[in-house]
Formats: C-alpha cells, sequence, structure tokens
C-alpha cells in the first residue's frame, strides 16, 4: 500500500483547482484542517468505508463491496481519496485511474455501470454543505502525477432532498437522465401517479394472454440459480444491442466478471442486495422459457434496476418485460421500499413508470495542463450528445441508421478484411 498526503495549510493561496486565486472568502476555517490522503488500495478503509456508507443517501455504487468486485475485475489502478478535518474522517472518494488516449483519468471505480455516485461523506462533512474551492484544490494537488483529470460522472447536484458536496465542482449536464418512481402509502396510490387505471388493465391483458398459455411464475434467483439467469441476461442483451446497431457494453469478461462476483456479496442490512437477479418464467405450453430478466440492486429503501432484457421470440405480444415490472414493484412495495429507480437512459418503458425526473452530472476536477483541455473536450463533447438526444427526431434518426448499419454489416467471420 502506498499513502500520499497533503494538508492544504501548506498550500500557497494560488493553487487552486482552475488555476486562478482563490479569495479569503472562499476559503472557511475548516478548509485549513483538511487532510488528504491518496490510498492504492481499498482493503487499509474498509472498517471507515463501511462506517460511511450506512448513510442513507449515499449510492449503492460507493459501497466497499460493489467497489471491490470492479475493482478486482479490471484491476486499474486506484487512487482513493481520504479526507479527514481535525483528526477525524470527513469523505472517501472511490477512485481508480483510466489510461486512454494520452490521458490519465480519475473516475469513481466502475462508473461505467453506475446509474448513481454521490462519493461517501461523514455526517459533519454534509452539515458543512460545498467541498470549497481550496478543499478541491488540495484534492488536485494530491492526485498530481498519478492522474491529469478527475471526472465524477453522473452526480446528482440534489438526491431525495439533499445537496452534494460535489456540487461547487466544474460541471456539465450529462447527456442521460435517470427516472425514477417514488413508492407512496398504498400501491394504488403509486399507481395512480402514472395511470392507475391503464396500468392495471394492461397487467390483466398480459395476465389472461401467459395464462391462456399455461401460465407464468415470478422468480427471484436463488444462490444457485443467479449466474445463469445472469447468463441468459448477457444472452438476450447481445441480441437486443445487435438488432439496434449498438455496441455491447456487456461484451467483455472484466465486466462480465465483476457482476457475477457481485451476485455473490451483500448489503449492510438483510433486505439490502448488491446485485439480485429476477426473472419471468412460463409454464405450460412453453415451460421452462424465460422471456424477461432483470438484475436489482436494493440499499436501504432504495431500489435500482441496473439492467433488464427481453426475449421476443414467443410471447412478445404479452410484453413480458412490463409485466416483470408490474411483478417486482408490487413486491418491493409491499418489502417497505420507497423508491424504485430504472437508472439511466431515457426510454419509453421507463417514461411510462416515472414520475420522476433526475438531472445528472459530470464534475470536471483538472490537475495537469493537458487535463484542462481534455476536460474542456469532454464537456463540448457532452453537450453535443444532450444537444442530439434532446431531439428527439434527430436522435430517432440516427437510431434508425445505426439499425440498419448493424443489419447490413456482414456476420462475424465473413468480412472482406479490407
Amino acid at each position: 500500500m502506498q499513502t500520499q498526503m497533503r494538508d492544504i495549510a501548506g498550500m500557497p493561496p494560488a493553487e487552486t483547482a482552475d488555476g486562478r486565486t482563490a479569495s479569503n472568502r472562499m476559503e472557511p476555517v475548516r478548509a485549513d484542517r483538511l487532510r488528504i490522503d491518496i490510498v492504492d488500495s481499498m482493503a487499509p478503509l474498509e472498517a471507515e468505508w463501511r462506517m460511511l456508507e450506512q448513510d442513507d443517501l449515499a449510492s449503492l455504487h460507493q459501497s466497499y463491496d460493489w467497489c471491490a468486485a470492479w475493482a478486482e475485475s479490471f484491476r486499474h489502478p486506484l487512487a482513493i481519496v481520504r479526507g479527514s478535518i481535525g483528526g477525524r474522517l470527513a469523505f472517501i472518494l472511490p477512485l481508480e485511474i483510466i489510461r486512454s488516449r494520452g490521458i490519465r483519468r480519475a473516475e469513481f471505480i466502475g462508473s461505467r455501470h453506475s446509474n448513481i455516485n454521490t462519493g461517501l461523506f461523514s455526517a459533519e462533512f454534509l452539515a458543512d454543505g460545498k467541498l470549497t474551492s481550496a478543499q478541491a484544490a488540495a484534492i488536485a494537488a494530491a492526485l498530481r502525477g498519478r492522474a491529469d483529470l478527475a471526472i465524477l460522472r453522473n452526480v446528482p447536484f440534489e438526491w431525495r432532498g439533499r445537496a452534494s458536496p460535489l456540487a461547487s465542482l466544474p460541471a456539465v449536464e450529462n447527456q442521460n437522465h435517470a427516472f425514477q418512481m417514488p413508492f407512496l402509502g398504498s400501491f394504488e396510490a403509486s399507481l395512480k401517479q402514472v395511470n392507475a387505471k391503464r396500468r392495471r388493465k394492461k397487467f390483466k391483458h398480459q395476465s389472461r394472454i401467459l395464462d391462456a398459455k399455461g401460465g407464468y411464475e415470478y422468480v427471484i434467483g436463488d444462490p444457485d440459480e443467479q449466474d445463469a439467469l445472469l447468463g441468459l441476461f448477457f444472452r438476450q442483451k447481445a441480441i437486443r444491442f445487435r438488432e439496434a446497431g449498438l455496441p455491447d457494453v456487456f461484451d467483455d469478461a472484466p465486466t462480465k466478471n465483476a457482476l457475477h462476483a457481485l451476485l455473490h456479496r451483500r448489503g449492510n442490512n438483510t433486505a439490502d442486495a448488491t446485485l439480485q437477479m429476477h426473472a419471468l418464467r412460463l409454464k405450460g405450453e412453453h415451460d421452462g422459457h424465460i422471456p424477461a430478466v432483470a438484475a436489482l440492486s436494493r440499499k436501504g429503501d432504495h431500489v435500482i434496476c441496473q439492467f433488464a432484457s427481453i426475449d421476443e421470440t414467443l410471447v412478445a405480444e404479452a410484453s413480458p418485460g412490463e409485466l416483470l415490472f408490474w411483478l417486482m414493484i408490487e413486491r418491493l412495495h409491499r418489502e417497505g421500499a420507497a423508491l424504485f429507480d430504472f437508472g439511466i437512459g431515457d426510454q419509453i418503458y421507463k417514461r411510462s413508470w416515472c414520475p420522476m425526473e433526475t438531472v445528472q452530472h459530470d464534475l470536471f476536477l483538472p490537475i495537469s495542463g493537458i487535463g484542462h483541455l481534455a476536460a474542456a473536450a469532454h464537456r463540448s463533447m457532452t453537450r453535443t450528445k444532450a444537444a442530439i438526444k434532446s431531439n428527439r427526431k434527430l436522435y430517432a434518426s440516427i437510431q434508425r441508421i445505426r439499425a440498419r448499419r448493424s443489419a447490413d454489416a456482414p456476420p462475424a467471420g465473413d468480412a472482406d478484411g479490407d
């Protein structure tokens, strides 16, 4: 283990994250007592880490078990930021270093597959508000030599009524929003947010179709079923990506290994689940066939649908994916969840379920000269993507072009090789 320490009290006033001199009014007294440690392995911080992650509003994606699975699978160098004030733990930012196109980026561990990121903060630090410019500069200085740029992706400025301490960093709105369904006092009250009458009518129609074919069952994977259901998801999703002309973001061994590992880790409470597979399984005519799969994570009263897939070869008319969501949401309502999170990405089915839309941001902390240039390029690219996605006609046209290109592409092994 290597640890690099940095005390903000020893920094000259000019050493700020954006290269400009910070005025005294931007550096409150508490900032002078901040100490930053950069730790390159997780184990020494486990006890403190698990203590901070007990905060109900801290993202599951910054939990120790979630980060450990991705760190062990991808083996990126770690640069975990530990902040303390007056000898008391203030925050942990679990970062890994990713090299791409000559740039070293410090990002949240496993952020490519994260739906929401918050970092981990003590109650005392949260009470003080946002990260100051001097504190941000201390973090940048401690990361110098390890990274050119820190990018903290998919961070909401406000989450369930709490402002993010990271919201003071330079940011750009992420092109993808997240969608949630709050649970109200009863299942019926929750459904009324999304047209209860239409929802119930659709559920009954779906059930009748499947009952006529022999019925169905809602499956929560047992420990010996979890890996098989995840493997089925990978196969179903690969087909959907190929049909849409999109790259398969799950088609690499480290990602698959990390997700399989997460199936066998548990959260802090008995109801919590780091990753758990759910499915719709048919009976009768198509006995054993699984037309819909979903993976849920739960931390406290917050449930995230991390990913889902469908197989439309047999009972597409029953909308099996929609039916599975009904069954999951109904069950979780009984089990005391308060928020069902469909995660990032704008899809029609998400909007049909969700009265709540959360804007997320990518935050930047340039560290080197090339890092400043990379941050500017990333902001420009993200704004362009956001503009395209906000234009529904243009985005739909691009999706159709992708699908046609995929359909016209020769099968693997049949290409000319030119």
